[in-house]
C-alpha cells in the first residue's frame, strides 16, 4: 500500500517538501509556529468538504478544455472508483493551489514562519487524507473500528448516493452542512457512477 501511495498523485512531492521544510527548521532558516501548524490542518479539513461538493461535483463546463479537467479531477474517478491514476490529486492541481494559498496568506500575515506553518499543516493534512481515500478504495479491511467506519462512510458516496457523505477524511461537515445520514439513510441514487449522463465528452 504505501508503494502505491507514494508513487500516484502528487503525494511523493510533498513528501519532499516537507523533507525540505524539516531541515529548513533544523538548520533554523525558518521559525515555525506550531498553532499555526495545527490551524492550517484544520483549515484543509473544513475546505475538504466545500472543494468535493461544490468544485469536483459541479456541473459540466461548457468549455471541452474545462470538461477534461473535471473529467481528471473527479468525475472520471466516479466511474472507475478503485483506479489509483484517478484516486490521487494529480501534481498540476496540488501545487498550484499551495502556491496560490501561500501567496494570499503572505498578503495577509506578512510573516513567513507563520505562513510556512500554515501551509505545512494543510499539506500533512492533504497527505492524510489521501491516505483515508486510498484505504477506502481498496480491497482491504482497516484494524479499528474507527477506519472501518470511514471505509463505509466513504463508499456510500461512490455508491449508493453521490450528493450525500461528501466527507472523506471527516464527517463534520457532512454533519453541519445536512448530508450526513446513517447507514440506513439515503436514496440510492442512478447517477453515483456517472455523475453527468448526458454531459458531452472531453475533447
Amino acid at each position: 500500500m504505501l508503494r502505491e501511495f507514494w508513487r500516484h498523485g502528487s503525494n511523493f512531492a510533498l513528501l519532499l517538501i516537507l523533507a525540505a521544510s524539516l531541515i529548513a527548521w533544523v538548520g533554523g532558516w525558518v521559525a515555525f509556529a506550531s498553532g499555526f501548524f495545527l490551524v492550517g490542518a484544520l483549515l484543509f479539513y473544513l475546505t475538504e468538504y466545500s472543494t468535493h461538493r461544490f468544485l469536483f461535483h459541479a456541473a459540466p463546463s461548457r468549455f471541452g478544455w474545462l470538461r477534461y479537467f473535471q473529467h481528471r479531477l473527479h468525475y472520471d474517478h466516479h466511474v472507475e472508483p478503485s483506479r489509483l491514476d484517478l484516486l490521487f490529486l494529480p501534481l498540476w492541481y496540488v501545487l498550484p493551489n499551495l502556491a496560490l494559498t501561500a501567496g494570499l496568506l503572505g498578503l495577509v500575515l506578512r510573516n513567513g514562519g507563520q505562513v510556512a506553518s500554515l501551509v505545512l499543516g494543510a499539506m500533512f493534512a492533504l497527505l492524510y487524507y489521501e491516505w483515508v481515500h486510498l484505504i477506502a478504495h481498496l480491497p482491504y479491511v482497516p484494524k479499528t473500528a474507527a477506519g472501518r467506519w470511514m471505509k463505509r462512510y466513504h463508499l456510500r458516496h461512490h455508491f449508493v448516493n453521490e450528493q450525500l457523505w461528501f466527507g472523506v477524511s471527516n464527517p463534520l461537515m457532512d454533519v453541519l452542512y445536512r448530508t450526513y445520514r446513517d447507514r440506513s439513510g439515503g436514496a440510492r441514487s442512478t447517477t453515483a457512477r456517472v455523475l453527468y449522463p448526458v454531459a458531452p465528452a472531453p475533447k
